[in-house]
């Protein structure tokens, strides 16, 4: 490869930074399913507090496969010179991650009630 074919540096290490905020955000997740399971008996009841418990330590796998597969399709537009993937995945996970929000917030309306 020579030096006309390679990518700038500098995206190469935008997109691994980029990847590494996916990973932080999957071990936030896992960590934040883990304690809505083990830590926070007073949340809602134990089949709600599991479930959503269980919805994002689904999330937080995902994270890290949608991080690694979106670092993978830059990195070869990078090196190829082809337009950057479209965010389609970028939306989903958005999409799914309000919907598990929403879903905490109601378990803790109804709680309160």
């Amino acid at each position: 490869m020579t030096d006309n074919d390679r990518p700038d540096e500098r995206f190469t290490l935008a997109s691994e930074r980029t990847f590494l905020a996916w990973m932080r955000s999957s071990l936030a997740l896992l960590a934040g399913g883990i304690a809505m399971i083990h830590l926070v008996p007073e949340f809602s009841t134990g089949w709600v507090r599991t479930t959503l418990g269980l919805i994002l330590i689904g999330l937080a796998a995902a994270a890290a496969l949608v991080g690694m597969r979106r670092w993978s399709q830059v990195e070869r537009a990078l090196r190829d010179g082809a337009p950057m993937p479209p965010p389609h995945e970028l939306w989903l996970f958005a999409v799914t991650l309000t919907v598990v929000a929403l879903g905490a917030a109601l378990a803790s309306l109804v709680a309160a009630l």
